[in-house]
């Protein structure tokens, strides 16, 4: 089964109802000085309100998950890492993902988990990784509370993709992530009387980024413009 059947929809041949359309953050807040000192000293700021769980109606107890969302030091400016999933997964198949995963029994924080999943995923050591903090959780449509982990990651590392559930591994410059006039909002009406799924994405080159990776990349974005 495809990841679209799964869907019941194409996210990215829904038209776009609106742009988010905020102004960019500043690109002196994109800096490596400036990401330390924002957690070590986080402002106030209010979180975008985007959950999925509670608009497909699931009941029960979410699983536990941690992504990272790797900051790479680069010389030409800080970009994102992201992954493709690949598209026999049981969740999120053929996704564009941030590494990461469901916590184990033995992981001891959500931060442990975060780092265990990136380096199983796609071969990241931890000692590259600088964690910076955590953002709110995040609440799937496929029943998952997400801690997205925010971490500096500095150069030269080597990546190894684990094949079955990454298909590539790619980087996003922060500064497109994290300027509203790239946030695009879509929506999908459930024919069965479902109610209405709206989401955000943020196309970039061949990659199309949406959902619960566009919602957590949103609440950075909040968080580093407060």
């Amino acid at each position: 089964m495809s990841a679209l059947s799964k869907l019941l929809f194409d996210p990215e041949v829904l038209p776009v109802d609106s742009i988010a359309g905020e102004p960019a953050v500043d690109p002196e807040r994109l800096t490596i000085t400036a990401l330390r000192e924002r957690f070590a000293r986080p402002p106030e700021w209010i979180r975008e309100e985007f959950s999925e769980r509670r608009m497909r109606k699931l009941t029960g107890e979410p699983v536990l998950a941690s992504v990272l969302m790797p900051l790479i030091a680069r010389d030409e400016g800080i970009t994102m890492l992201l992954t493709q999933r690949t598209a026999h997964l049981n969740d999120h198949a053929g996704q564009v993902s941030l590494p990461g995963g469901r916590v184990d029994a033995a992981d001891t924080s959500a931060i442990e988990t975060a780092l265990r999943e990136t380096e199983e995923e796609v071969g990241l050591h931890r000692r590259h990784i600088e964690v910076l903090g955590t953002l709110p959780d995040y609440f799937t449509g496929t029943g998952f509370e997400v801690t997205p982990v925010v971490a500096l990651v500095q150069p030269p590392f080597e990546l190894r993709a684990d094949p079955f559930e990454v298909a590539e591994i790619f980087e996003v410059p922060l500064a497109f992530l994290m300027n509203g006039m790239n946030h695009q909002l879509r929506s999908y009406d459930y024919p069965d009387g479902g109610g209405r799924r709206s989401f955000y994405t943020m196309p970039y080159d061949r990659f199309f980024i949406w959902g619960a990776t566009a919602g957590m990349l949103r609440n950075l974005f909040h968080f580093l413009r407060a």
